[in-house]
Order: C-alpha cells, then sequence, then structure tokens
C-alpha cells in the first residue's frame, strides 16, 4: 500500500493542470479508489483532494509572479474564474495573489509527499478476522461533523439525550455479534476530511431478518469480513490512537484494505466516568490483491 500511495503522489504531480481519477488511477493498481483515500487522509493528515490543491496553488505561485494573464493561470490549475482561483490561492497561502504579483510573497509551500513505513519501535497489532453474514445495525441516528482527535461534542450530546431506560432497552435487542451497544460511524466521506459529516448511530447489532421497532433507524451491513482490534486505556485517545495504527503498521503489512460501508466500535468495558475504556473496533475489510 505503501507503493501505492507513492505512485499516487507521482500521479498527481503529473497532472497538477488536469483532472486524476483516483479511482481508476487505484483500480489499475489493484485496489480501491476508497481504500487510497482513507490510507492516503490517515497518513498524510490531509484528504487526497486538500493536497492536491495545496500542490497546484504551490506550483501556481510561480506562474502568479510571473506578467501571465491571472484568468490563463485560473484555467490552468483547473480554476473557471479568477476569483474561484483567487480563494484557493489565498486559503493555502493566506495572501491575494495579486498581492504576490506586487510583493513576491509570502508564499507558503506544500512539499511533495513520499510516505514510508517506518518499522523501528513499533509494537505487534492483535487483529481477529471475521467472516459475517449480512446483518443490521439498529437505534438512534444522527448527522455529525467528523473530529479527528478528543471527544466529539455531537455525538456526546446526541448520546446523553438518551434516557438510562433507552440504553437498557437497545441493550435486550441486541441478538448477534459485535454484541452489546454500539458506537456507529456510517456514510464517512471517503477522504475522511475534518469536518465533513457521518451519520453516527448509537445502537446495537441484530440479524438480518430481526424485526426492528418503528422508532429506531436502521443500517443495513453487507456480508463480507471484518478485522477486530481490542483497544483499552484512556478514552477516546487509545481508540483513535489504534485507528491510526491500523493505517500505519496494520494494513500496509497486511493483504487486507478496507471497503465500503460502516465503522463499529464496542464497548467492552469502561469507568463510570467514561475516562478509560475497554473496546473493539470493527473495520470492513476485503481481500487485496496488490503483491
Amino acid at each position: 500500500m505503501i507503493d501505492v500511495l507513492n505512485r499516487l503522489v507521482d500521479e498527481i504531480e503529473a497532472h497538477l493542470d488536469g483532472e486524476l481519477d483516483v479511482d481508476e488511477f487505484a483500480s489499475g493498481m489493484g485496489t480501491t479508489g476508497y481504500h487510497a483515500r482513507r490510507m492516503f487522509s490517515s497518513l498524510a493528515g490531509m484528504p487526497v483532494s486538500e493536497y492536491v490543491r495545496r500542490r497546484r496553488m504551490t506550483v501556481a505561485a510561480s506562474d502568479v509572479i510571473g506578467d501571465e494573464d491571472l484568468l490563463t493561470i485560473a484555467v490552468r490549475y483547473g480554476y473557471g474564474s479568477t476569483e474561484a482561483f483567487g480563494r484557493a490561492f489565498r486559503a493555502v497561502h493566506g495572501v491575494s495573489h495579486g498581492d504576490v504579483r506586487r510583493n513576491g510573497g509570502p508564499l507558503r509551500s506544500q512539499p511533495q509527499l513520499r510516505f514510508r513505513l517506518t518499522v523501528e519501535g513499533s509494537s505487534p497489532m492483535d487483529a481477529r478476522i471475521l467472516e459475517r453474514p449480512a446483518f443490521r445495525l439498529i437505534g438512534h441516528a444522527v448527522r455529525v461533523p467528523l473530529i479527528h482527535e478528543g471527544v466529539n461534542p455531537h455525538i456526546q450530546a446526541h448520546v446523553s439525550a438518551l434516557p438510562a431506560a433507552e440504553h437498557d432497552r437497545l441493550k435486550q435487542l441486541s441478538d448477534t455479534e459485535p454484541a452489546g451497544l454500539l458506537q456507529v460511524s456510517a456514510d464517512l466521506d471517503p477522504d475522511y476530511s475534518e469536518g465533513s459529516e457521518l451519520t453516527y448511530l448509537h445502537g446495537v447489532a441484530v440479524d438480518a431478518d430481526t424485526a426492528v421497532p418503528d422508532d429506531l433507524d436502521v443500517i443495513e451491513v453487507s456480508a463480507g469480513a471484518w478485522a477486530v482490534f481490542g483497544t483499552s486505556g484512556k478514552h477516546p485517545a487509545a481508540l483513535q490512537a489504534a485507528w491510526a495504527a491500523t493505517a500505519t503498521e496494520w494494513f500496509p503489512s497486511n493483504p487486507w484494505r478496507l471497503r465500503p460501508g460502516p465503522s463499529l466500535v464496542a464497548v467492552l468495558d469502561r469507568a463510570a466516568d467514561f475516562s478509560t475504556a475497554t473496546c473493539e473496533l470493527w473495520l470492513p475489510i476485503e481481500r487485496n490483491h496488490v503483491a
């Protein structure tokens, strides 16, 4: 996977003045655009789209300093107007293209990325690979923004608003693995961009043919393989660290890739104030055919 991401960086560089189809590129490399985007975002700390924008504006800065027509430059880098180009330019450099043309700067450069697998100091990651038939996730869903680090206050407010009796009712409805109350993230942006919206469901797993009460939301989950990672420690820091480690250590070293579907967190044990917890992280996967 590391080689795939480095080749993707090279392809981006070759298409800064055009369009790159990430899905088509990934397919040619024996993987999927979904997996490539998720791994890129997790390892680079930014989505592919943001990296492309930063690289384009880095290269475009040298053109802006010259005397070429600004609309010509904007069109070259995929923008239909100088206004749209100007907004992207300012977002990267912090100043307008007009200021740069007059004063030569200041400019902020985005270096080309190069991914490397670092094994020094790494610790083994334990995972279970399970094949599961189709099942349902049922509970109470809400749309929330994605937050990479720390407690998500929108999710916290959603769960806190549910009465204690509802948590007990949901537990009683659970009839398949993963057991118990689940924290479900679905409909994620493939780029995994901070601030993008996702569907969060607080609920449980049930068999595909289980009758669902009318007042509960339902997410249908297709049959397939799952990677299950155990985590324990400060919450949610330990869980977020485990998710990051799947991208930096587990996926690059194993013949599996992410497939579209919800990610699940089963809370097995926790402190009364939820400051610490023992959890399982369930990620939908499929076999990766990259050598």
